[in-house]
């Protein structure tokens, strides 16, 4: 005669079981305590680059998180230094930059009562390099880089930074932002985007033919190849003759940044990152997509400018519902790395952008 037994339930089992019971009470607090962990004990010398030339804003927390498609992105993030807060800024860099070149700014911002946060693009700073060859500048859809930004707003911004939010972005962070602005629409409150990446600047061969070579290149398997320019950093330039400041002492300290922490560098463009970003521009600029655009922008020109079009950027400003354009007459490209009396002046623009961060701190 074969017994028959009923089987045991859940909570049965665990009474029997009181080393089980004891398992299970480790890997919660385990886990409460890896939470906690991540939360409060993050510090800058994890990730971050303290130099005396250019040191750590105070009270960083800085770590790395995992995008969906397995990609480390770097990130850091501040609170505000005068009260009452205001909100986040999303501080978002161009191409070959790193979170280190941003740190007189985080503290600008900081001061005005807003957190600050900001990360490292895939490919370049300290995130995840996408090639063997971790000098190329390398990305073959932008869709990537909005990947980024919406894991970064997703694990770091929602559950740690205070809303509203804002966007502070830089040349190439400025067209990754426009590519966002329709899924962010009811994220972000205002965006404000210097010198902002939507057309080549004519100095030799023409945009419409870039597009070809870098295209032609890409389908013929040459997409990791440099296009343009070679593996040296645009910041080992020489002062004389650079087209991205006119301020000396912030060229050089840009410089030995890249000098002194050669894994935070990035070279030249590739044919990959040049025809993904030609795509890119064209998709800004098609009417279907810039009408769905709802999120007021400012777009800031830089007077002096050599590397993007400003041209393209005033039309499409001029053809956002919610779009503004402001020249700041002779400054270079990179506005913020530029002579305070540059510098002061989007600074300036935004504060009157932005709502309640005229009201400065000390």
């Amino acid at each position: 005669m074969i017994a028959h037994y009923a089987p045991l339930s859940f909570k049965q089992r665990l009474s029997s079981d009181p080393s089980g019971v004891r398992v299970i009470i480790w890997v919660l607090l385990l886990g409460v305590a890896i939470n906690l962990a991540r939360k409060f004990f993050q510090y800058p010398a994890v990730t971050l680059k303290n130099t005396p030339y250019n040191p750590v804003p105070e009270d960083a927390f800085s770590g790395y998180i995992e995008t969906p498609d397995n990609i480390r992105l770097r990130y850091a993030r501040w609170k505000a230094t005068a009260h009452p807060a205001k909100g986040t800024v999303l501080l978002l860099h161009g191409r070959t930059e790193c979170i280190e070149k941003l740190f007189e700014t985080v503290s600008d911002l900081r001061k005005r009562g807003f957190e600050v946060l900001t990360f490292d693009w895939r490919g370049q700073g300290g995130s995840s390099r996408l090639i063997q060859n971790k000098l190329a500048g390398y990305i073959d859809d932008y869709e990537d880089y909005i990947v980024d930004l919406e894991t970064v707003f997703q694990q770091v911004a929602l559950p740690d930074c205070k809303a509203p939010y804002y966007i502070l972005a830089h040349s190439t962070g400025g067209l990754i932002s426009l590519l966002a602005a329709p899924r962010f629409a009811n994220k972000v409150r205002r965006m404000v985007l210097s010198s902002p990446l939507l057309g080549l600047e004519n100095r030799g061969l023409p945009q419409p033919g870039i597009r070809l070579l870098s295209g032609f290149m890409s389908a013929i398997g040459l997409g990791e190849s440099y296009l343009g320019s070679g593996s040296t950093p645009a910041e080992s330039s020489s002062f004389a003759g650079n087209i991205y400041t006119s301020d000396p002492e912030r060229f050089d300290r840009n410089r030995r940044l890249v000098e002194d922490f050669r894994e935070l560098a990035v070279g030249g463009t590739t044919a990959a990152w040049v025809f993904a970003t030609c795509q890119a521009m064209e998709l800004v600029h098609d009417m279907d997509f810039y009408t769905g655009i709802s999120i007021p922008s400012l777009l800031v020109l830089a007077g002096n400018e050599q590397v993007v079009s400003n041209q393209a950027i005033e039309e499409l400003g001029a053809r956002l519902r919610a779009g503004s354009t402001l020249t700041i007459d002779g400054a270079k490209h990179e506005i913020l790395q530029e002579h305070d009396i540059y510098r002061e002046q989007l600074l300036a623009a935004f504060d009157s952008f932005i709502p309640g961060s005229d009201e400065t701190g000390p």
